[in-house]
This record gives C-alpha cells, sequence and structure tokens, in this order.
C-alpha cells in the first residue's frame, strides 16, 4: 500500500458507517481531535453489515461492520476509520495502527421492551431478538423456554421491529442508548452476573495507516490507557480461543490506575448455544504503572492468553466449534 501525502494543512478524513450510531461516535472523535488542535472532515460510508440483513453466520460474520471502513483507508477515501471495537476483528492486519481506544461507556446490554419489562417478567415462550450468540447462550441460560430469534439492522431498524410486535422485547448495549440520548427507551441493565459483555464493548477502536506517522501521533492522543489495557485484556482472550465475532464469548476486564500501580481484573465465560454449559474463569495481574506504555499492554495480553490457556484445558474450544 502506499503511503498518502498528508497535507497537515486540510482536515483528516474520518471514515464512519452512516448508521446514526457510528455517526455520533465518528464526530464524537471529531470533536475530541478538534480539542487537541486537529481539524477533521466526516466520510460516510455503507458498509456490507449495513445492506445485508440476513441473519450472522459463520462464513460471513467477520468484518461485515468493518471492512468497509478499513478499506477507506487503503483506498486513502480517509485517513481515520472509527470503529465499535467489538465489531473489529482481532486478527492482526499490518496495514493498520489501532491508533487509539476511546474512554469506555458503559459495558452492561439492555433488556428493552415497550412496557419496561424485566426478563423475568416476560410470558413463557416469547420472541427475544438479538444478532449476537453471546446473548443468545446467556439468554437461554437465564430463560430457556423463550424464543430467541436472529434481528439485524441498526438501533433505530430494532426498535421499530419492537414497536410493530416482531418481538416482545430485544437485547441492545446500554452504550449505544445512552450515546444517542434514548432516555425514552424502556429497558431494564442486565447484570453482570447476567449478561457478561462482548470482548471491547462499549469502547470505540480508532484505525490509521501503519505507515501515516503524522496521523498516528496525532490519533493517538486520544488513547485511554486504562480501556486500552482492559480491552486488550479481553480481545486478547477472543483471539487466543480463536472465537471471532460468532462464538458464545463474553469477557469484561477492568484495569485500576493509581500513580505507581495497575491493577487489572477479568472475568470471561464461554457458553454452549444453546446455555446448557458453561465455562467461566476469572484472573487478575498487578504491575508498574510506568512510561513504558508498550510494556503495560503486553502484560495485559499476557493476563488475556493465561485465562484463554485455561479456557482450552477446561474444553471450550468444543463449545465454540459447536457454535460454528
Amino acid at each position: 500500500m502506499n503511503s498518502a501525502n498528508i497535507d497537515q494543512d486540510r482536515p483528516l478524513r474520518i471514515a464512519t458507517r452512516e448508521s446514526p450510531l457510528a455517526m455520533w461516535q465518528a464526530h464524537y472523535v471529531a470533536a475530541k481531535l478538534l480539542a487537541c488542535g486537529v481539524e477533521t472532515t466526516l466520510v460516510p460510508l455503507v458498509s456490507g453489515g449495513d445492506t445485508d440483513m440476513r441473519p450472522i453466520d459463520g462464513t460471513r460474520q467477520v468484518g461485515l461492520f468493518t471492512k468497509r471502513i478499513q478499506q477507506a483507508l487503503v483506498d486513502d477515501e480517509a485517513d481515520i476509520a472509527v470503529h465499535s471495537l467489538k465489531d473489529l476483528p482481532t486478527a492482526a492486519d499490518e496495514r493498520f495502527v489501532l491508533a487509539a481506544v476511546a474512554e469506555r461507556e458503559t459495558v452492561t446490554d439492555s433488556f428493552v421492551t415497550l412496557d419496561g419489562k424485566s426478563l423475568s417478567d416476560l410470558a413463557e415462550g416469547a420472541k427475544v431478538g438479538t444478532g449476537s450468540t453471546r446473548r443468545v447462550a446467556q439468554l437461554k441460560s437465564l430463560r430457556p423456554d423463550l424464543e430467541i430469534l436472529p434481528i439485524r439492522g441498526n438501533v433505530q431498524t430494532r426498535l421499530s421491529k419492537l414497536a410493530s410486535g416482531e418481538f416482545a422485547a430485544i437485547v441492545l448495549a446500554e452504550a449505544g442508548l445512552l450515546r444517542l440520548e434514548m432516555d425514552d427507551v424502556k429497558r431494564v441493565s442486565f447484570s453482570l452476573d447476567e449478561m457478561l459483555p462482548a470482548p471491547g464493548q462499549g469502547a470505540l477502536g480508532i484505525e490509521v495507516r501503519a505507515n501515516e506517522p503524522v496521523v498516528l501521533e496525532a490519533v493517538s492522543k486520544l488513547d485511554d490507557l486504562a480501556t486500552r489495557l482492559s480491552v486488550t485484556t479481553e480481545r486478547t482472550i477472543l483471539a487466543a480461543l480463536h472465537g471471532g465475532c460468532l462464538a458464545p464469548i463474553a469477557a469484561y476486564s477492568q484495569a485500576t490506575m493509581s500513580n505507581d500501580q495497575v491493577e487489572l481484573t477479568v472475568k470471561a465465560r464461554v457458553m454452549s448455544v444453546d446455555g446448557q454449559q458453561r465455562l467461566e474463569e476469572t484472573a487478575s495481574a498487578s504491575f508498574a504503572n510506568d512510561s513504558d506504555v508498550t510494556g503495560m499492554v503486553d502484560k495485559a495480553a499476557d493476563l488475556g492468553r493465561q485465562v484463554a490457556d485455561r479456557f482450552r484445558e477446561a474444553g471450550a474450544e468444543a463449545l465454540i466449534q459447536s457454535a460454528r
């Protein structure tokens, strides 16, 4: 890939999907960069995941929402790509650098109904919509009597399907509802014991071309180290288990940082799609909070690999394979 000629006098171009939530994310990044003295302009694009409404399966899920945005970097349509980090494949691509992981929003999932019912209030056999195998497995573990059906589309599209009576309830990431200021949407937040999030959920991943140091330097100012460490642990678990977006793998890591120390904890879960089998691991690590950011990120990845090793020893690969 040829290096584009970055003119520091022109605005940096931010590639984003056209959905309202993706546009919010891009505007958020643009505002953060402007606060750092960097002007930007948005390049709205349509991804395959926005136009193909078929249920996501094992042949189509990887990069469904991110490939078109990354291609904009390759083709020099844009300088910066903004992703929901949970959608970004974990496989390394030497063409790109994850220049920043912005400060994280809440990681919880929300149970959304027209009248504010909780999961336990729902009638037996009621239809619940979700496009996530991770959510399907955890819902079936909590309420095996429910009919869990696939649902696609942006937040507004899913809410319209709920309003039309197609579903009695749907499950959405609370972060998206908060970012879109949808305070009127009636929902009940799941506890983390009930519904552990996807690796990277609630975080924004900001990619640039690997051969653009000027853009990398500008965007890296938005990196939140505590979030970077947490999502590195989560995404390493997913990558080490070769899970991909489809596998029923959940993980949540938290980094507590003092002036001289980092305390990193993680809880992860691998389940069968029917919710009947569950493997769970927790782990922690402590290390110095110093100027060696790369070293700290490596330690976060080490913690993720340790958890993945434990899952493999417990038989997680069979559960993951059964979901494909």
